[in-house]
């Protein structure tokens, strides 16, 4: 088993792995930059090494990274989510290096990173893929013809993209003609390729993702699937897991799809095989080579320790379960809470959290690494924590989520707790009926009045009063 293992990352992910560490007797080793000094996950870890001033850098370099894993007697570093965590070059300088890697080996990283390597992939795999380019296009001409062939609206899409970005859709040719040199653009900066494919655009699907697990011994599982189509320009807001959406067929269809496609691609550990569905239509969108920030309720349904199994598959050992030993229970909701205002076009809220009260009972589970008094830095991402419900009916879980938002106190920064609120109160999504179109064609949710709880009043009573009585 590991012994110790260096977290590369931050914020609830960090605490979450520190937590399964503790469990497990592994030792946790927290890196952080000077933004995090203060850090909760810098808090709980067992030992914590400080990256330097620059408030990302440290977090994006290979290298210092696993040479600091090295130096604290790491046998194990686990990526996370987001940084370092779908990178190819990390993933392979630690396994020459010989510290694991708590993920796929390298060569599947790189495989799946890149978007149209992966649907080659699949196509081999007998998995059915969204009609697109073979390859990477070498002009806005070649993209031209073959929007021509698939027809509008298409989608031009940066190969090592990721995290809603590098992605335009057009509607038009004038359209494609705009789009295609600002993709390129953009891929260049963000991902550091100009590599562009094209893809037909699936217009307001649903998009349903499966948690797979797998191990060194050839055998994969997959733990149900999750409905995120609840997103805000390709950005995931509200999770469901299952999806109230899909039949027993369709379940098991796009189960077995997510193994197939792990197992042609050799995968190991935990990772998501993320699908477009529209009508009886199933369509693989990309395979993501981490653990989920939505892992959370693929666990509260099933009961699997998505990050336990990570650890104990990275140490060599097979997955404590069996498909015939899955099942799912009930629904579970997550929740993204982000520091970003609703009614300000989402524009990001940083700053100091002057009240912070979780929301607890039965069926609630909060991650987080904030606290009050914590300043939420202005250089990373602007979720603050995960509210995950779960309950034996949809009808129930939704009452439930709606309890749980309304219980929970975070002041000092706007929040998008209260717009989901309005989500959860809109008869299509009580319906279980919505798609990826469902939060651009309901703006007149964002016309909610933010209200105050009784106790805040009385916090507000009572501070004017003490103040009244001491001067």
């Amino acid at each position: 088993m590991l012994k110790k293992v260096l977290i590369a990352n931050r914020g609830e992910i960090a605490v979450r792995i520190v937590r399964a560490c503790a469990e497990m007797g592994i030792r946790s080793v927290a890196i952080y930059t000077e933004p995090d000094r203060y850090a909760l996950h810098v808090k709980r870890a067992d030992e914590a090494y400080s990256l330097g001033a620059d408030p990302l850098a440290g977090y994006l370099d290979p290298l210092r990274i696993v040479n600091l894993a090295l130096e604290t007697g790491c046998d194990a570093i686990h990526p996370g989510y987001g940084f370092l965590s779908e990178n190819a070059t990390f993933a392979r300088l630690c396994e020459e290096k010989g510290v694991t890697f708590i993920g796929p080996k390298s060569n599947v990283i790189h495989a799946m990173g890149d978007k149209t390597q992966a649907r080659d992939s699949m196509r081999a795999a007998g998995v059915p893929i969204t009609p697109g380019s073979d390859g990477n296009l070498d002009s806005v001409e070649q993209a031209l013809e073959l929007a021509e062939q698939f027809g509008y609206p298409v989608m031009i899409k940066a190969t090592s993209g990721g995290g809603g970005r590098g992605i335009r859709r057009c509607d038009t040719p004038e359209e494609l003609r705009q789009q295609y040199p600002r993709v390129i653009s953009e891929a260049t900066k963000a991902f550091g390729s100009a590599d562009v494919f094209l893809e037909k655009c699936i217009v307001n699907p649903r998009h349903i993702e499966v948690q797979i697990l797998a191990d060194s011994h050839g055998n994969v599982v997959h733990l149900y699937e999750r409905d995120c189509s609840i997103q805000r320009r390709n950005q995931k807001l509200i999770e469901i897991a299952p999806s109230p959406q899909l039949t027993p067929e369709q379940r098991e269809y796009v189960g077995s799809l997510a193994v197939r496609a792990a197992a042609a691609v050799g995968y190991e550990n935990a990772g998501t095989v993320e699908f477009l569905l529209t009508g009886n239509e199933v369509y693989f969108m990309e395979m993501n080579t981490r653990v989920q920030v939505e892992h959370t309720i693929t666990e509260q349904i099933t009961g699997v320790d998505i990050v336990r199994e990570q650890l104990r598959v990275a140490a060599g050992l097979p997955l404590s379960y069996r498909q015939e030993d899955i099942h799912y229970r009930g629904f579970a909701l997550q929740f993204r809470i982000n520091a970003e205002d609703p009614k300000n076009d989402f524009l990001p809220s940083f700053g100091r959290i002057t009240h912070y009260y979780a929301p607890g009972g039965p069926g609630v589970r909060v991650d987080t690494a904030i606290y009050t008094g914590y300043e939420i830095p202005p250089y990373f991402d602007s979720m603050c924590l995960k509210l995950i419900c779960w309950a034996l009916t949809w009808e129930e879980v939704i009452a439930r989520g709606k309890r749980a938002l309304d219980d929970m106190r975070l002041r000092g920064i706007k929040t998008t707790g209260t717009y989901y609120q309005q989500i959860l109160s809109h008869e299509d999504f009580e319906r279980g009926v919505f798609d990826t179109s469902f939060v651009p064609t309901h703006p007149e949710l964002l016309n909610y009045s933010e209200k105050r709880h009784p106790s805040e009043i009385a916090l507000v009573l009572a501070a004017a009063i003490a103040a009244h009585a001491g001067s």
